[in-house]
């Protein structure tokens, strides 16, 4: 309660854990990138009480439930019931009440916080919790691409956002891609690109790929080009590039099309599943 003012979010630790290096700057940007209403807490680690983060509006909230009930039930499982209050429907089912709760109680991975303690906060219990999230790879790819305006039409799964994905800090994950969809890349200037290198899918999630789906640029002029029997060009002047194979695209840039002004993945056919966009990579030429 003490902490409601003093900053914009409370972090919960504990005195016997280690931390991943940077796992300030990582808890800060993703909690950054995530709008507030979207979210009630966001846990950097699996285990217990350990790497949870709420937002200082929501304390008291939180800090009053927990007064009420910590001799009852441990702190992790109070933070289920108080999500349950909020937002499960005693007429829905048990499916419906996780898809509610999990709209607000996000997790980050791989976890940033490992348990070390042997030692229960329940007395003469003695507690062997790891976390075995802890040192799994990361399942995205980073990479340092050129500055764009990103944008899509797919539904985002849990903040993985495709803003996160494009800066390397994160995959990108979406419901269901259907006939249409789209992922933009517009570049905040034109820009020559020598190749490009999109993959989807991780080890987590190696069936949610992507399929049935084109790499696309737009030329800052047409003036010149001889690229008809060569390249499809879409009714919006874009010229389809590359597709998507084995849930991998990958290709150059023929040089008549540079300089773009924007990049564009489309999508053809509806996907029986989801997708997740593990890397990409769009390398400029260099001048």
């Amino acid at each position: 309660m003490y902490a409601v003012s003093k900053g914009v979010y409370y972090v919960q630790l504990e005195d016997d854990i280690v931390a991943k290096p940077n796992y300030f700057a990582t808890m800060k940007n993703f909690a950054l990138q995530l709008s507030s209403e979207d979210w009630m807490i966001l846990e950097f680690s699996q285990l217990g009480f350990i790497g949870k983060m709420f937002q200082a509006p929501d304390l008291n909230l939180i800090v009053e439930f927990i007064f009420m009930f910590y001799k009852e039930k441990p702190i992790d499982w109070l933070l289920d019931h108080i999500l349950w209050v909020k937002v499960c429907n005693p007429e829905k089912d048990a499916k419906h009440c996780e898809r509610q709760k999990s709209s607000l109680r996000i997790r980050f991975r791989p976890s940033l916080f490992q348990h070390v303690g042997l030692h229960s906060s329940l007395a003469g219990k003695i507690q062997k919790l790891t976390d075995k999230d802890f040192l799994k790879p990361l399942l995205h790819k980073m990479h340092i691409n050129p500055p764009a305006e990103v944008s899509t039409s797919m539904k985002v799964y849990q903040g993985h956002t495709l803003e996160k994905t494009y800066l390397g800090e994160d995959f990108f994950w979406v419901v269901t891609p259907k006939a249409g969809d789209y992922v933009l890349f517009k570049f905040d200037r034109p820009l020559s690109i020598e190749r490009f290198l999109f993959r989807s899918g991780n080890q987590e999630h190696p069936g949610d790929k992507i399929e049935n789906t084109t790499v696309e640029v737009l030329p800052v002029s047409e003036a010149g080009l001889q690229l008809k029997d060569k390249y499809k060009r879409t009714e919006d002047r874009f010229y389809r590039i590359g597709q998507f194979e084995k849930g991998v695209a990958e290709g150059v840039v023929h040089p008549s099309l540079n300089p773009v002004l924007a990049l564009r993945l489309s999508v053809l056919k509806d996907s029986a599943v989801w997708a997740i966009v593990s890397e990409i990579h769009i390398k400029r030429i260099a001048v």
